[in-house]
Formats: structure tokens, sequence, C-alpha cells
């Protein structure tokens, strides 16, 4: 686990040393164990290391005996043990006892990006090779479905890159511009999806993408789909023996660490059936976390408690204070753009705890997202008009349904020249629209998956274990999100995920007699806390001030009198606008710290 940063300048110009200095700062909370950068000509490629894997050989970058390639990577690779074990048969020498990133190069050296498709982990990777003297080359590499962050700023002439976006702002001359577009998104969904920023000309790399940046200009490729899964049926025993031996080698390998590692255990039924297989793979009990909250409604820590006795694990909890929302603005630091997301502010709490005994926990992350855990899927089919709308209908229905704001509410809060300047953005077709065009074969839930594991992963839930984790240097581990989990889960009909409103129909069938029927079938928690009461009780002042300064951003993007509509029904009473507050909220705080310029 890392970060990473560089740039490619198409015309030779190295940038300034002490550019790169300020690039590799503003990641040391990603990577506290060590620093390295590789330079050439006109080219960078710098890591900040959490050691993880082999802690005293790992060093990064790593590169080739020549000096003609060199590799940073952000993540690890799970079956690395296997890859090295094959090169070796193959009579390719390592330098380092175990380190999987010299594995990449090796793999690199022989296969070139042929080497892929292999790889079981979660990686942002970076490649320099100039073997081609005349044509030197950048490969910048993301995983299938984009659990590590990575982003790019390309002006034409050089491309800079980095694990977060802070690193790229550290060597940009100008003043950052907010991305209108990316500002009409986030109102829509609730987060900026991919592969918007909300800084004008930085983008996310999509997942499962390489791009080749030469001198000639960038290439895309994609090297994964997870769309190429077709849908076949299977009986439920068939089903539960594929997908518990799938979960269970995923965890194995993900227990693969130099380091002390653990787990988050909030109770709910993934984390459960995550903890129960490490308890498997483990000698010692497994070391589990949990938050809890005064408040009955938020707090799940007595379901923790009941999963950690049965796995017998080292548990700790801790209750945390019943407002977090003074962390509010390092958490958006950290994250680098606004999310109207609650949860990241628990997250951050957990992550905290855990910290002061592993470096590594494993998350029940993307069990929702590729099994159909959420109400949302259940509530929108449930609907007499939306379960039945066509396909030419279902995305545009679907978005409008879960997201944010709904694109007649967007366009009567923009003030009138942001209107104007929004009124060509189409936040389905733009966004969601190429995405649904690959998942037609799919049934419709497996659509309204597809579609989450596209933008609501990458956009919004994978960053927080990534950003909550690395805020206080701790890897996230997701089993969930195994390449091989994945396929199975979209090789899956519909009818096994969502049955009669029944969510995660066979998952919890399956891993009965693993958890238990009380874990099993307990009824879904957000993980979340009860920030909407606060902005009616104790945070009504610190709302109103945030939002209605005369310096806010409210006040030069929005119609005044539509926030204080929401701001007034919202704490009377009257209605529920804990969402939207939450999502203006964050962005002003973001704003204040960010400084956009709004052009």
């Amino acid at each position: 686990m890392c970060g990473i940063y560089g740039y490619f300048n198409r015309q030779g110009v190295s940038v300034d040393t002490s550019v790169l200095a300020r690039m590799d700062a503003s990641l040391v909370h990603r990577g506290p164990d060590d620093s390295g950068c590789f330079t050439a000509t006109g080219v960078a490629l710098g890591n900040r290391r959490l050691a993880i894997i082999d802690v005293k050989g790992g060093h990064q970058p790593f590169v080739s005996t020549d000096g003609r390639i060199a590799l940073v990577q952000n993540g690890e690779i799970f079956n690395h043990v296997e890859l090295r074990a094959e090169l070796q048969r193959q009579g390719v020498a390592f330098a380092t006892d175990h380190s999987d990133t010299e594995v990449l190069l090796r793999l690199y050296e022989r296969e070139g990006l042929g080497f892929l498709p292999r790889l079981n982990g979660m990686f942002a990777i970076g490649i320099y090779d100039s073997r081609d003297a005349h044509n030197p080359t950048v490969h910048l590499i993301r995983d299938r479905i984009g659990v590590k962050p990575l982003y790019l700023h390309d002006d034409s002439k050089q491309v800079l890159f980095g694990s977060e976006i802070k690193a790229i702002l550290q060597a940009l001359p100008a003043h950052p511009r907010m991305d209108l577009p990316a500002l009409q998104h986030y109102l829509a969904y609730n987060y900026v999806p991919p592969p918007f920023t909300l800084f004008a000309g930085i983008r996310h790399v999509p997942p499962g993408t390489v791009l080749t940046l030469s001198r000639q200009g960038r290439q895309e490729q994609r090297w994964w789909s997870l769309a190429e899964q077709c849908e076949h049926p299977q009986h439920f025993s068939a089903w539960q023996e594929e997908f518990l031996d799938l979960l269970d080698d995923a965890v194995r390998l993900r227990l693969r660490a130099d380091v002390p590692f653990g787990a988050f255990l909030s109770g709910g039924v993934d984390s459960s059936t995550v903890v129960a297989l490490m308890a498997r793979h483990v000698r010692e009990p497994v070391r589990t976390f949990c938050i809890g909250f005064a408040d009955a409604r938020f707090d799940e820590s007595a379901y923790a408690r009941q999963a950690a006795q049965r796995f017998h694990t080292a548990h700790q909890e801790h209750i945390v204070s019943p407002d977090l929302l003074d962390a509010w603005p390092e958490v958006l630091w950290h994250l680098d753009q606004p999310h109207g997301d609650a949860s990241f502010m628990p997250t951050r709490e957990v992550a905290r705890l855990a910290a002061t005994e592993v470096k590594v926990v494993l998350t029940g992350d993307g069990g929702d997202e590729l099994f159909a855990g959420y109400d949302k899927y259940a509530s929108f089919l449930a609907d007499p008009v939306l379960g039945r709308i066509p396909d030419a209908d279902f995305g545009h229905a679907f978005i409008e349904h879960t997201g944010l704001f709904t694109a007649a509410r967007r366009a009567a809060l923009f003030q009138p020249w942001l209107r104007t300047r929004l009124a060509d953005i189409d936040s389905v077709r733009d966004v969601a629209a190429p995405w649904l065009d690959q998942a037609r074969h799919f049934d419709r839930v497996n659509q309204m998956l597809f579609l989450d594991m596209m933008l609501l992963l990458p956009g919004n839930n994978l960053v927080k274990p990534d950003r909550m984790g690395m805020a206080v240097s701790l890897e996230a581990r997701t089993p969930f999100l195994d390449w091989r989990m994945m396929e199975f889960a979209f090789r899956s009909g519909g009818a096994t995920k969502l049955h009669d409103g029944d969510k995660k129909h066979w998952f919890k069938r399956a891993v009965e007699p693993l958890i238990g029927a009380d874990l099993a079938h307990r009824k879904k928690q957000m993980f979340t806390v009860p920030i909407g009461e606060w902005f009616r009780g104790p945070r009504r002042q610190w709302l109103h001030d945030l939002l209605f300064a005369p310096e806010a951003l409210c006040a030069r993007l929005f119609e005044l009198s539509q926030v204080r509509r929401l701001f007034d029904d919202h704490v009377a009473g009257s209605a529920n606008y804990t969402r939207e507050l939450r999502a203006l909220a964050a962005l002003e705080l973001w704003a204040q710290r960010a400084q956009p310029d709004i052009g």
C-alpha cells in the first residue's frame, strides 16, 4: 500500500526537484515508511511506501538492471507468491525475498502489458519504458474495479499523475478552477462520478484501463470489462458451493502480509462472513474493530460483539462522540472532493481505532453492490411504475430515483448564469448511459448493480476505505472485489440476489451455516450518523452560518431562496432534506480549503 506520483513531459522538459518534493510530501500519510523517486529526462515516477509485504526489501521504484524500465505501484498483488514461483521455474532471478512489486517488474520485462489479466490484486501502477530511446512511454494502469485511486492532468505537453488529487495540485502553476459539469454531476449523484473531478482538467484513470503516454499523445485501452459476463442459471447448492469457495480463497490470499492485520466488524452479513472465513486460516484470534454510538438507532456494536464471540476474535470497540462534524473539514481534505455521504466520518473513527494495533484490515466492501444489499434496488422494482419502465427510460429513472437532486430541482437551484452554462449537460446521458449501453444483456437487477459497480464503487464507496484508511496509514483489503467473485456475481441472475424484495437472497442462505441465522438475516443498518437531527438541533446555527455567509460558494452558484427553503423546511420538520443539506455543506467546506476559481 502506497501513494504514487509523477509526470511525463512530451517535450523532454524536467520538472524542478522542489515540485517533486512537494508532490511526495502531500502523500506522506499514504506511505510514512519509505520514499523513492526515479527520474530521467522529462519523466519521474515517485512512491511513498507503507511497508506491508517484504518490509525490508520492497523499496520502490523498482528499476531494471539496464536502467531502461522503472516501476512503481500503489496496492498489493495478492497472488504474487504463485507468479514469482512460475517465473522462477522459467529461470527468472529475483533481487528481493518476496516483494510483490518486483514480480510486476519481472513480468513486464518478459511479457509487456500482457501480464495484467493474471494479476489478482488492488493496484495503481506506473511504468516507464525507454527501451525505444526515440519514443519512451509511460503506462498508467488501474485495477479492475478501481480499488486503488489514480488521477491525471494532461495539458497535451505534460501529464501529471498521482494517487490523490492533492499531489497533482502541487505541480500546477495556476489556481485550481472548478469543473462546472462535474458540479452538475455531483448534485445528481451525491458524489462526483468518475472520470470527472471537481477540478477542471483533472480526471480519474478509469478502472480496468491502461493509459499509454508517449510523445505523440495518450492512448486508452481497457484490459478488463465486467460487462463481458453473461448470466446463466444454476441450482442453489452449486451456487452456494462456488460462492463460498471463491470467497474463502479471496480471503486466504488477502491474509498475506508481513505486518499485523485484522478486520472491520460491524456484525453485518458482509463483515461477519469475511471474519468467519479469516478465522479458518489463522492460528491466533482475528483482531476485529468496531465503533459504536450512544444512539441505538445507529449503533451496531451489539451485533459486532455477537459476531466476535461466535468467531472468538480479539475484539476492540469504541463508543465515539455523538457529533463528528468537527472532523468533517479534515475528512474532506483527505477526500480531495466533496462527498454527500456522511459515513466517511465514522469510517475514519474505526480506521483510527484499528491503526492502533494493525497495519492491514479486511472489509466487507463490495458485497452490497454485487449482491443487491441496498434498499434502493428493492424499492425501485417495487414501485408499480418504475418497476415496469421501458428499457429506453430505465437509466434516467434509476438515477433520478436513487440520486440526490433531480434534473428539475438542479435547474431550480442554479443561478441563471449557471443554469445557462449547464443547459446542455445531462448527468444521465453523459455519465450513466455509456455504462448502461454495455449492460443491456443483463436482467434489470444486474443492470442496476452494474451501474453502481462502475460509478458508485469507484466514485464513492471505495474512496471511503482507501482515503479513511490511508488518512491513518492503514491498508484496507476487499475480498468481495476479488476479480473471480465479481465475474461470478455477474454470471448469477438477478433473482439470486433480489427475490420478492428479499435482498441478498441466495447470499444470506449460503452463509447462514457459517455465521448463523441471526447474523445472516438481521435487518441491514446503514453505517452513518444522525446528521439530519444535528442540523435541526445543536448544529442548526453552524449550518446556517456555513451556507448563508456572504462569501459562501452557495451565494455565487445557487439561488439562495432555494437553499433557504431546504434549510427552513428541514429545521421546521416539515420535510427531511438531510441528504441535500449534507451535500451542500460538504461542497461549502471543500470550497473553503480548495478555494476554486468558478470562472
